[in-house]
């Protein structure tokens, strides 16, 4: 876990649509980092928000996550998440399935997802974040 100890902190940047987008990272504790992320809508209010962790798991790491709308009810069900298991960690980046997280200048954050609902063609979605704390 020491490998990701950059991306501890808060971040603010922008996400969907162009809209304000943050997150935060907790120090690891007892092999898992505790994260969150908060996507707003173009008008300033919250469109969904998610709780993360990146756990150790097997030898490796993955990166599960929940999705909550703004009225807290959550988009998986009660016992089920999505899950990005680790590709690849390099020098200030780390390569999940479908999920990145790369240093981006000196006080930068890049997020890269790849999504796909039901029906669609897989997109990448791009956050691009500014260390606040």
């Amino acid at each position: 876990m020491e490998a990701l100890d950059w991306l501890v902190g808060q971040w603010h940047g922008s996400g969907i649509g162009e809209a304000a987008a943050y997150e935060s990272w907790l120090p690891s504790s007892g092999g898992t980092m505790v994260g969150s992320f908060v996507q707003e809508t173009p008008a300033g209010g919250i469109m969904f928000t998610e709780h993360m962790y990146i756990a150790e798991d097997a030898g490796s790491l993955v990166v599960r996550l929940k999705h909550f709308n703004p009225d807290l009810t959550g988009w998986e069900e009660k016992d089920e998440m999505v899950s990005f298991p680790l590709l690849a960690i390099e020098e200030c980046a780390v390569y999940f399935s479908a999920l990145t997280y790369r240093c981006d200048g000196a006080d930068g954050l890049l997020v890269a997802v790849r999504v796909k609902g039901a029906g669609e063609a897989a997109e990448e979605l791009v956050f691009r974040f500014t260390r606040i704390r």
